[in-house]
């Protein structure tokens, strides 16, 4: 089968999405699938490359405002490729044109993944007035009810959320993401080494790490510390914080210096992927303050390590969390606190282990791409 993704990032640009999405090309490939990507292209690499089986073509745009950009200039590249392909594949938001414009003129089958849909929510972002949170909810809508053949929803709950935007349930199949166990594996991994770099040997920490993305709750966290080290005296947050998008990164330091709380917190860049779980390890319990998540990485890499996990009981978290767990009411300093000293005290509910497999994701993806296609394994 011939599969032809139209991205607007890809390796070597790391996120989520991206991370998905580079298992699930190259699980196809090691299948004996022919697969192609579309991309924006990143600084220092190459218009093309075959990475592990994957042929990929890089969009050049201009560095400003690039991912909207690449919904333009992708579309003469989208619509060559395209004639070749069996299905194409696509996702949220700005790859979702060019692919789906390029499938109806070339009479192919068209997939979009949904990672995240905010609906309403848009309106209870911190900073995000009326008028933005209206913009934003519209082009949601308007990315997320273009007429796709089939809508790969990464949790049931984000499933629900494209069904009330009047998508029909039969056209939306459920694909859970996946993640390494073998990279997050708690028997591989110590904190050791980690807790006495950072001088935090004797600490209690509970650990934060991501992008600081306006749905996080991340600000919540912050004005949570004076409650938590309150409880726990000995308590540091040890907080790995990426510095895209900038505009968050910004509210985010400001808010820790304005709260007097900085004396309080370990503030990282983010750090080399492979590392991570040696953080993890390191950590007495990770918190997960978003008030939105479509899936939710950071508490599913932490429920893999055996660590207790702080989550809001908000979307698909309560849906993807297990092992040791205190879920808590969003967008509230005083539940983030509570649940903190749940675990320190050693009363955090246990429920059994989920887990996701890359290897399930990819027979996922392409058992859509069979159904659609007709074709036979």
């Amino acid at each position: 089968m011939k599969v032809l993704f139209v991205l607007e990032n890809y390796f070597p640009f790391i996120g989520g999405a991206e991370t998905l999405f580079k298992h699930v090309c190259e699980g196809l490939a090691a299948r004996g699938h022919e697969v192609t990507v579309i991309t924006g292209i990143q600084p220092g690499a190459p218009v093309f490359e075959n990475i592990n089986g994957v042929a990929i073509h890089r969009v050049k745009c201009p560095r400003r405002g690039m991912r909207y950009w690449f919904t333009f200039l992708a579309i003469p590249l989208a619509f060559k490729l395209a004639k070749q392909a069996d299905i194409i594949q696509t996702t949220t938001y700005n790859g979702a044109v060019p692919a789906w414009l390029s499938s109806r003129l070339r009479g192919k089958k068209c997939v979009i993944t949904v990672h995240e849909v905010i609906g309403e929510g848009w309106y209870s972002m911190m900073g995000m007035g009326w008028f933005k949170a209206w913009l934003h909810q519209t082009l949601e809508r308007i990315i997320v009810t273009i007429p796709f053949d089939r809508y790969i929803s990464v949790s049931g709950y984000t499933g629900e959320r494209i069904e009330r935007y009047g998508v029909r349930r039969d056209r939306v199949t459920v694909v859970y993401n996946g993640i390494d166990y073998e990279m997050f594996d708690p028997l591989r991994a110590s904190g050791q080494a980690v807790r006495e770099k950072l001088g935090l040997k004797d600490n209690f920490i509970y650990l934060s790490y991501g992008r600081p993305g306006i749905s996080k709750g991340l600000e919540y966290l912050i004005r949570a510390i004076p409650l938590i080290t309150e409880k726990v005296p000995h308590a540091r947050l040890l907080m790995i914080l990426g510095r895209q998008p900038v505009e968050g990164y910004r509210k985010i330091t400001d808010l820790i210096s304005s709260t007097g709380v900085a004396g309080r917190l370990t503030l990282l860049d983010p750090v080399p992927r492979e590392e991570l779980s040696s953080y993890i390890a390191a950590a007495d319990c990770v918190v997960v303050p978003s008030i939105s998540e479509g899936f939710g990485f950071t508490a599913i890499e932490a429920c893999a390590m055996g660590k207790p996990v702080v989550a809001s009981n908000v979307a698909s978290l309560p849906e993807v969390i297990s092992g040791t767990s205190v879920l808590v009411e969003p967008a509230n300093p005083q539940a983030i606190a509570y649940g903190v000293e749940a675990v320190y005290r050693g009363n955090a509910a246990r429920t059994p282990e989920k887990r996701f497999p890359w290897s399930v994701c990819v027979e996922g993806y392409e058992k859509v791409y069979f159904e659609l296609t007709g074709l036979k394994r």
